[in-house]
C-alpha cells in the first residue's frame, strides 16, 4: 500500500496531488484486473447475499409460517429491515445535496460512494414489501392504476404514502447521482482503448464536450437538483414515521417520530458511510484522496446525531410519563425493565432495549477523543456498532409496540427464527455485493469536483498529461467557480 499524501494545512488533500494523478488513479480500478482483497471482499458478500435468497426461496413455496411472526406482530423483520436501509440512505443525500448548498468542499471525496450508498440501501429496503406480501407476482396490485378488478388503493393510509414518497427519493437520487458521473463517463470514453467501452461510454456520457455550454448547464442542472433533493432528506423518513405515528397504539402514537426518524437514518446513515469508505480507501488505495480529515468530520456527524437520538430515547420516556396514559407508560418501563417480567420473551426484549441505549448512546461517545475520532479501527468498529444499534431500534419501536397492546388477551411474543436472521444478515450481503460492483466498475470519487478542491497547485500541474482526457474535465477550476457564483 502506498503511504497517504498528507492534507495541507487547513484543507482537505494535499497540494502534492496532480490533476493527471487524480483521473489515473481513479480510473485505474475500471481498467485492470479486479485485487485479491477485492474478489475476498465480493465473495464474501455474495456468500451472505445468498441467505437472503434462501429463505425468500424457501418462503415461495411454504408461506410466511416459516417465520416467527405471530398474531400480533404481522410484519417481524422486514418492518424493521425496510426501515432500517430506508434511513440508511438518507446520509448519501445529505452530503450530495445539503453540503453542497452549503459548498462544503470536503464532500467532494465522499459523495459519489454516499450516493450510490443511497441508491443500494433503497433498492435493498424495496425488497423487503415485495417479499412479505407472499405472493411476490401480484405485488403489482399495490400500484394505483384501471384494471377490471376495480381495485383501487386507499389514499388515505400511510402505506401508500410511504409508496410514492420512496418512489420519489429513488428517482431524485438516481438522477442526481447519474448526473454527477456523467462528466467522469467523458473522461473514460477518451481513455478508453476497447472499442466496445468507447462506444459505451460515449452512450452513458451524452455527448459531453467539457465546453463552457456544458458546464453552465451541469452546474444550473446539479444546483436544481440540490434543491429539489434537499427536502426529501426531511420528507421521506417523516412519512415512513407516519406509518406508525398516526396509529392508535401505545409506543407509537407520538409526535416526535418525524424528527426522531430523521435524527436516526443521517444517524446511521453516516456510520454506514464511514464503514464504507474504510473498507473503499483499503481495497483502491485511496488514501490520497479520502484522507482522515474527512473520516474525522464523519465522525463529528456521527457524535452530534447519537446526541439526538439519545435526546429522543429520553424524551419517550418523559412525554409516556408526563401524559399520565398507564399503557404508555407500562409500554417503555416493560422495555427497560423486562429482566423482572422473567419470562424469555422480555428478557430477550430487555437485551434488545439496552444493546441499543448503548450501541446508539454510550459508544459513540468515544468519538469525543481525537485519537480514537483518528483510528481506522477504531471508526471502524464503532460504525458497525451503530448500525446494529440502530437496527436494534427499529426492533425496539416496531416491534415491542405491537406485541402487546390495550387487551392482554392479545399480546403475544414475537421471537425470530433462523429464517428471521438469514434475511437480515442476506440483506447485508445484498448490499455489500451492489456497492463492490459500484467501486469495480463505476468512477468512485467526482473526478472534476475533486480537481476543483486541490489546495493552490502549480501551473504545470493544472495542464493534463493526457490529451485524451481534455473532453471530460476541460475545466474542473470553472466547474468551481460557477459553483460559487450561483
Amino acid at each position: 500500500m502506498s503511504l497517504a499524501l498528507e492534507p495541507d494545512e487547513g484543507k482537505y488533500l494535499s497540494s502534492k496531488i496532480k490533476m493527471e494523478q487524480v483521473t489515473d488513479e481513479v480510473l485505474a480500478p475500471m481498467g485492470r484486473f479486479p485485487s485479491l482483497p477485492w474478489h475476498i471482499a465480493f465473495g464474501m458478500a455474495q456468500a451472505t447475499a445468498l441467505l437472503l435468497l434462501g429463505p425468500v426461496a424457501y418462503q415461495m413455496f411454504n408461506g410466511l409460517g416459516i417465520f416467527g411472526i405471530t398474531n400480533p406482530v404481522g410484519w417481524g423483520v422486514y418492518i424493521v429491515t425496510f426501515v432500517f436501509w430506508v434511513g440508511i440512505g438518507h446520509a448519501g443525500t445529505l452530503i450530495s445535496a445539503i453540503l453542497f448548498l452549503f459548498r462544503q468542499n470536503w464532500r467532494t471525496s465522499i459523495n459519489r460512494s454516499a450516493e450510490a450508498m443511497t441508491i443500494f440501501a433503497v433498492m435493498t429496503a424495496g425488497l423487503f414489501p415485495l417479499i412479505h406480501v407472499g405472493r411476490t407476482w401480484v405485488a403489482y396490485w399495490l400500484v394505483p392504476y384501471p384494471a377490471e378488478r376495480a381495485l383501487w388503493v386507499n389514499f388515505r393510509s400511510p402505506l401508500l404514502w410511504d409508496v410514492f414518497a420512496v418512489t420519489t427519493y429513488f428517482t431524485v437520487s438516481l438522477l442526481f447521482w447519474y448526473q454527477g458521473l456523467i462528466p467522469d463517463w467523458a473522461t473514460a470514453r477518451d481513455r478508453a482503448k476497447n472499442k466496445f467501452f468507447r462506444m459505451l461510454y460515449s452512450v452513458l456520457s451524452f455527448g459531453w464536450t467539457g465546453s463552457t455550454r456544458d458546464w453552465n448547464h451541469y452546474e444550473r442542472a446539479y444546483r436544481q437538483f440540490a434543491f429539489l433533493a434537499t427536502p426529501l432528506v426531511l420528507s421521506v423518513h417523516s412519512i415512513v414515521s407516519f406509518d406508525f405515528a398516526v396509529a392508535n397504539l401505545p409506543g407509537w402514537h407520538t409526535t416526535i417520530f418525524p424528527p426522531y426518524f430523521v435524527a436516526g437514518a443521517i444517524f446511521s446513515g453516516f456510520a454506514m458511510v464511514v464503514t464504507l469508505l474504510v473498507i473503499m480507501r483499503v481495497l483502491f488505495k485511496l488514501e490520497h484522496y479520502i484522507t482522515m480529515k474527512h473520516l474525522e468530520l464523519m465522525n463529528k456527524v456521527i457524535l452530534a446525531t447519537s446526541l439526538l437520538v439519545g435526546y429522543a430515547y429520553a424524551s419517550e420516556f418523559y412525554i409516556a410519563w408526563y401524559s399520565g396514559h398507564e399503557y404508555e407508560q407500562y409500554q417503555f418501563v416493560s422495555r427497560a425493565l423486562g429482566f423482572l417480567l422473567g419470562t424469555s420473551g422480555s428478557i430477550f426484549y430487555a437485551c434488545t432495549f439496552w444493546g441499543m441505549v448503548i450501541c446508539n448512546v454510550v459508544i459513540p461517545h468515544l468519538f469525543w477523543s481525537k485519537k480514537i475520532r483518528t483510528s481506522i479501527p477504531a471508526m471502524f468498529i464503532i460504525s458497525i456498532f451503530v448500525n446494529i444499534g440502530m437496527w436494534l431500534e427499529r426492533f425496539n419501536i416496531f416491534i415491542l409496540s405491537l406485541h402487546n397492546d390495550f387487551l392482554p388477551s392479545s399480546w403475544g411474543y414475537y421471537i425470530p427464527t433462523i429464517f428471521d436472521w438469514m434475511v437480515v444478515v442476506g440483506s447485508f450481503g445484498f448490499f455489500f455485493t451492489l456497492f463492490l460492483v459500484f467501486c469495480r466498475v463505476f468512477p468512485t470519487l467526482a473526478i472534476a469536483e475533486v480537481k476543483a478542491t486541490l489546495p493552490a497547485p502549480s501551473h504545470g500541474s493544472r495542464l493534463h498529461g493526457h490529451h485524451d482526457d481534455h473532453h471530460g474535465h476541460a475545466a474542473p477550476a470553472a466547474h468551481s467557480h460557477a459553483a460559487e457564483a450561483h
